[in-house]
Parts: structure tokens; sequence; C-alpha cells
């Protein structure tokens, strides 16, 4: 069994379904091995979408998402994905070739310290010298990914590991085997055959352990009790949910009833956006800074006080609850009143069973949904202004009317993405995929690619800016290769016009802000794609239901909607 077939064997015994790459010398045995055991290979247009593509997998299944990437460039080229993974949480293994194990150091071809490289942004890391030793990596691998706190893992194979053994001895063999050998190359020959029976000694029959699932860690009875005795006091309660509390993909239904049961109105964040669906009379969308520093106990499920908390500004004047897996998330900035290290998800159940149903005082709820509708009002009103081309927020709004309860939202970008956030609600759970905390532009496709495989039924919708959209179109040509049927929306306003907001206003130059109304749509068809184009609000909808038909009949669609400027999301930059 060759190194190929061995990380094959140990992918599939993982339950991993896909397989996402983008081709090359050293890593070729992985894939095809991989897909004679039945892995669906996933080839991409840059490595950087085959490791986003893989954590959009571990985040809608839980199970740990996996790509393969050729040396050298092809490992420089994840680093972004990975560093976004590690930071968002996110379980998945790096597949990582490299040149043989005997031309380490010696100038061989995309040979480099990948080690070093890539070991502050994972979890873990290995690099198997012998054939036997691969398998029980891969399995580490798998182990690391899921234990604790989340995130990526990375492994890497030599290429002397991973064809079969005949075949490595005979590329060995064309430097060795030569009949006038001198006594230098007698010693160099030596050497050489020590080494190969180094690295293939006692591989004959390797040994595959079951995988174990992960187990949560739980929180004590105690972190249980303390927070159930403060939230029955509390009179004005409040709970945030992130990303973290949406780790047990297999058991979100279970979640749901917890947060019901619990009665605590509640602000969705990251990955739990969507969990209640939508219009949910517990879930509340606008003004959450105002609403935490008006509440007197708040959960914060998952969540770290971090500049999206205004580093713990905004719950600096409430009891904090606060739930996460890591010791330095919980603890950061604002340290909380009670600090459990726990998984979130098993904390909300357990408290949710000891407790209840809240009480609050009766003006709280009225409170909050005052305020939501108050800001609904507000934006109703932005979204009837008339601008050049298509208003923004008209064109987010018909997006919205246009789900299905079926779909999954993948936000990329800036100004409009978030314009989308605020008008666009997803209909169930993991149901919305964005970057998280790394703020990266350039998820879009490799996210969609994933969430699409994952869910096939699905409508698969790719809200991208016009800035975002440039990092990775050219992968329509793998949506078309694959059958991927994805739905990108662009609102196309020829700008980087989250940054051009402030830039503009602070320092009086628009100098590198400024796009163009690039035909989008005609790159989509270049690859392969359908490519369709809004440029007045009376297309609007016909044409977004033109996009869902078509991608229901099997075919990759990019609207490129052309858009104008709008005060909506003014003064809104983040650092």
């Amino acid at each position: 069994m060759n190194g190929g077939k061995r990380v094959a064997e140990v992918l599939r015994a993982h339950g991993v379904e896909f397989l996402f790459t983008l081709v090359g010398g050293h890593i070729s045995p992985i894939l095809v091995e991989s897909k004679r055991a039945g892995i669906r290979v996933i080839d991409v247009r840059h490595e950087v979408n085959a490791v986003f593509a893989a954590d959009a997998v571990a985040r809608l299944t839980g199970v740990p998402g996996v790509a393969a990437v050729t040396a050298g460039p092809g490992v420089t080229n994840t680093i972004t994905a990975i560093k976004n993974a590690q930071l968002a949480q996110s379980p998945l293994v790096l597949l990582g070739g490299a040149t043989a194990t005997m031309l380490r150091g010696r100038g061989s071809l995309q040979d480099i310290d990948q080690m070093a490289l890539i070991k502050p942004h994972v979890k873990w890391c290995a690099r198997p010298d012998r054939l036997r030793d691969v398998v029980p990596a891969l399995e580490k691998a798998f182990e690391m990914a899921q234990k604790g706190v989340p995130g990526p893992v990375f492994v890497e194979l030599a290429v002397d590991l991973l064809y079969e053994e005949k075949t490595v001895r005979e590329w060995y063999a064309k430097t060795t085997d030569k009949a006038d050998k001198t006594p230098l190359e007698h010693v160099q020959a030596a050497y050489i055959k020590g080494h190969l029976a180094q690295l293939f000694a006692l591989s004959a029959a390797p040994a595959f352990t079951v995988p174990a699932k992960a187990v949560p860690r739980k929180p004590a009875g105690t972190d249980v009790r303390k927070a159930v005795k403060m939230l029955k006091g509390a009179k004005r309660p409040l709970m945030v949910l992130g990303s973290q509390s949406m780790l047990r993909a297999d058991r979100v239904g279970e979640l749901v009833a917890a947060v019901e049961k619990m009665g605590i109105p509640v602000y969705l964040s990251g990955m739990a956006r969507g969990l209640l669906g939508k219009d949910h009379p517990l879930q509340k969308r606008h003004k959450r800074r105002n609403a935490l520093k008006g509440c007197d106990v708040c959960i914060l499920a998952g969540v770290p006080a971090d500049f999206r908390l205004d580093y713990g500004s905004h719950v600096s004047r409430a009891k904090v609850i606060g739930v996460n897996l890591s010791r330095e998330d919980l603890n950061k900035n604002r340290r909380p009143d009670h600090g459990v290290l726990a998984d979130p998800h098993t904390f909300l159940v357990e408290v949710a069973a000891s407790l209840g149903t809240v009480k609050p005082s009766p003006e709280w709820g009225p409170k909050l949904d005052e305020a939501d509708a108050a800001r609904e009002l507000e934006i109703s009103k932005m979204a009837e202004q008339d601008t050049e081309l298509c208003n923004p927020l008209q064109v987010t709004r018909a997006m919205d009317r246009h789900l299905s309860d079926n779909s999954i939202l993948v936000g990329d970008g800036g100004d409009f993405v978030a314009t989308a956030a605020y008008t666009m609600s997803p209909r169930k759970a993991l149901s919305w995929l964005d970057p998280g905390v790394f703020g990266t532009l350039g998820v879009g496709a490799g996210f969609a690619l994933g969430a699409k495989l994952v869910r096939p039924d699905a409508d698969v919708w790719l809200i991208w800016g016009d800035g975002a959209a440039g990092f990775s179109i050219m992968e329509y040509d793998t949506f078309a290769r694959h059958n991927v049927p994805v739905i990108a929306v662009i609102g196309n306003d020829a700008g980087w016009t989250q940054i051009e907001r402030d830039q503009v206003v602070i320092l009086e130059d628009d100098v590198a802000c400024r796009l163009t109304h690039m035909a989008y749509d005609k790159v989509a068809e270049g690859c392969g794609g359908v490519g369709l184009r809004i440029e007045k609000p009376e297309d609007i909808d016909a044409t977004l239901a033109k996009a869902v038909e078509l991608s229901r009949a099997g075919k990759p669609v990019v609207v490129n909607a052309m858009i104008g400027k709008t005060d909506f999301r003014k003064g809104s930059i983040s650092m």
C-alpha cells in the first residue's frame, strides 16, 4: 500500500467526502488514490480557495475539511486561508507536498522550510520521515483539529513517502546504479541504500485505528448553577451567540430548543446567524450596542470581547457570563464576572435544563423590539432614496425576497456585504458563512464551493463586493467544470467603498479606492457560467428570479448589479 493510498484510507475513515486541491507532482498519489477510494477530488484555480472550501465544509458539517497542495508555492498560497481558519476556529487538515526526504535543504525544486513557515498559524503540524509514520501522523492530525479549541493542522508529506516503493527505489537507482563507481560514489550508494531501508522499514502492513468522536468540554455543575442563579435575578438579560456555539453541527436542534426554553432576547453573530430562522420573537437584529449597554446580565457564548464589542466597552455595565473553549478568548479585554471554560453549546443546553424560562422585566423585550422596528423604518426610508443606477439597499432587500427556506448565504466583501447583513435574513441554522474575525476578503468562491457540495439541494448565494470578487472570480471555471451551480450577486459600484468613505473624508483623497464598472457577467461567461446584468431598479426582481431558475437548472450564475452610493454605511469602518 503506497503512501497515497494510506492517506486516502485515513481520509475515508474520518468521513471525508471531498478533497480540495490544485494539482502538483508532489501530491499526485494522494489525488489518484483518494479518487479510487470514492472521495470526490475538486481541483480549483488557486490553492487558497482549496483551503477556503475545506473550511466551509468543516463549518457546515463538523467534519474537518481537507485540502492537499503541492510543495513550496502551493503551501505558501494557502497561508491567508489557514490563518483565517485559525482565527475562526475551523477544524481542517492541510496536506502539503514536499521534496524527497533525502533532498531536503539541498536546493530541490520548490523546497523551503514549510514547517517554520506554517507552524505559527496552525494548532499542530507534523512531518513524517518514514512510510510507517504516515498513518499515525494523519490520524493524530484529525484528532488535534477537533480537540479543545478547533483549528487547522498541517501534515507535510514528502514525495518519496507517497509513491510505490518500487518506483521510489527506481528513482534513486538512477543515481547509484553505475558500473564504474568511484570510491565516493560507492559511499553515496551505501548511504542511499541505508536511507531507503529506514524509509520503508516495518511499513508493509499499516495499522489503522477507529476514529474517536471529539468529545466537547463540558461545564462543571457549579458553573451551571452559578449561571442559573445570576440569570434568575436578571431583569434585563441578553445573550450573544457566536460561531463557537455552532461547532456541534449535528445537534443544532438541541441548541434552538435550549435558547427558546430560556426565553432570553438574543443576538446572533457569525455562524450562529440563522439559528432561529427568520423573524423569531427572541432574536434581535439592530442596535446591539445600545441593548448590551442597557442589559444587566449578559451571556457571551463563544464570543470574545474584541473589536466587535468595542474591546468590552459594550458590556462594561453588565454582569457577564462568558463561556468559551479558549481561555484567551474568554478573558480577552473584559474578564467575565462568571467565566466558564467549556463548549458553549453544551453549557447553554445544561443551563436551559436547570433554569427553565427567565422572566425579565415586562418593559425589556418591548424596548428592544421598539429599537429594532425604528431601525427597520430607517432602512426602509433609505431604500426608497434615488441613487445613480440601483440603490444597494433595494438590491439586497430584493435578494432577501428571493431566498428559499433552503438557502445558504456567503458574504465576501465590505460595504455591499455589510448592507446585506442588515437587510437579509438567513432562513435556518448553518446557512450563513463569512470569514470571521480576520475579516478576510477573498473567501467567497471557496466558501460557496464547499457549501454547495455539502448541500447540493440548497440555493447558495454568494454576496460579493466588486473588490472582493476580483480575488476569486476565476473559480467560476471550477464551478462550471465540477457542476457546482452557485448564484453570485456582485454589488458593482466601481470602488473599494467601505475604505473610500473614511479615507476621502479624513484624508481628502480617493487614491487606490477606485475601480471600474467591470463586466463581471462577461467574465463568468468566459469561465463557462452564465452572466446577468442589472442596471435599472425595475429589472432587479426579474433578474434575480432568472438567476435562481438558471442555478436550479445546473448553471453557475453571476448577477452583475450596478449600484450607486448611499450614506447607509457612513462612518462604519472598523480597525
